[in-house]
């Protein structure tokens, strides 16, 4: 959606949203981006290689939008690192496609990184769609170094306007997140070596580490669609979500802390994982979960890698 009004006064806002399989969430996804009040923007659909879906409708309903198809699936990074070559916006807006916006939601966000330079990130609050007026997050608890774990603030609670706060936070939710094109240049993109669960953390990390700071913007609110229950296990999912977490701490921490990090996950979270599974007899996750930590033993090419934008 580029808007026309007053953009004089703000920054172009780079919107980037990726498809796969979706074309209908996504049309409901530009429909709530249309009535966005924020005066200067411009809205990039990345369609990652759909197999099994017409994203053309998705530029026929919406042709201001700038619409890409990568012909493969490149995965959450990359998907979103295509947009981010073309983008011209000052600020990037990478948001999930089963989200749904608040009129005025990017207006704070905007301001709150406008006002400090030494934000990298903001995230805005996020209730779940179908459980109205329930938090799915409002700030993350930062990363255990060993464990690789956080926790997410308010997760589960109604909104009582509790969260209505600006702050610092642990780490960036990737279904909603604000990053300035500087950033990016300084820091590079997101590394595509994850594909898929934890590529948002890992990015938020490295940006950290590069002097930053990242922030929730309580006085923004994205509805996302996500559902609160528990999402059925499949293999696909615990490959890449064990292969992340494994690749988080190889790529975020350093020394000791390092391989006591690969010592609790290779020796005390594997076994007990694998007994987990094996008990109810899901030995399909076992073996996907078996494939994950065997890949980081035998990947190595390319772990390290952050892709740099081309020069705009």
């Amino acid at each position: 959606m580029e808007k026309t009004e007053s953009i004089s006064v703000l920054p172009l806002v780079s919107v980037i949203t990726v498809n796969f399989n979706q074309s209908s969430t996504t049309l409901e996804f530009l429909a709530s981006l249309s009535k966005c009040t924020y005066p200067n923007l411009e809205t990039f659909v990345v369609d990652n290689g759909s197999p099994n879906d017409n994203p053309d409708v998705i530029k026929e309903k919406f042709p201001e939008v700038h619409f890409i198809k990568t012909g493969i699936n490149l995965g959450f990074a990359g998907g979103n690192n295509v947009a981010v070559e073309k983008a011209k916006g000052k600020y990037l807006l990478f948001i999930n496609n089963d989200t749904e916006v608040e009129a005025g939601f990017l207006e704070p966000m905007v301001e709150l990184i406008e006002m400090n330079e030494n934000i990298g990130m903001v995230s805005p609050k996020i209730h779940y769609f179908h459980t109205p007026n329930t938090f799915q997050f409002a700030g993350f608890t930062p990363f255990s170094e060993i464990t690789i774990r956080n926790k997410a603030i308010g997760f589960g609670e109604k909104d009582h306007g509790q969260y209505d706060i600006t702050c610092e936070t642990g780490s960036i939710f990737g279904a909603a997140m604000l990053v300035p094109r500087s950033v990016i240049e300084k820091v590079g993109m997101m590394t595509e070596v994850f594909f898929l669960y934890y590529e948002e953390h890992d990015w938020a990390s490295r940006i950290k580490q590069a002097g930053y700071k990242i922030y929730f913007q309580g006085k923004s609110l994205v509805l996302h669609k996500e559902s609160i229950s528990t999402v059925k296990e499949s293999p696909f999912q615990i490959f890449y979500l064990h292969r992340g977490r494994v690749l988080y701490a190889r790529r975020n921490t350093k020394g000791f802390i390092k391989l006591l990090s690969l010592f609790y996950l290779y020796m005390i979270v594997l076994p007990k994982t694998i007994f987990s599974y094996a008990i109810k007899g899901r030995f399909d996750l076992a073996l996907a979960y078996l494939k994950a930590m065997w890949w980081n033993l035998s990947h190595f090419k390319g772990v390290y890698d952050n892709p740099k934008p081309k020069p705009t």
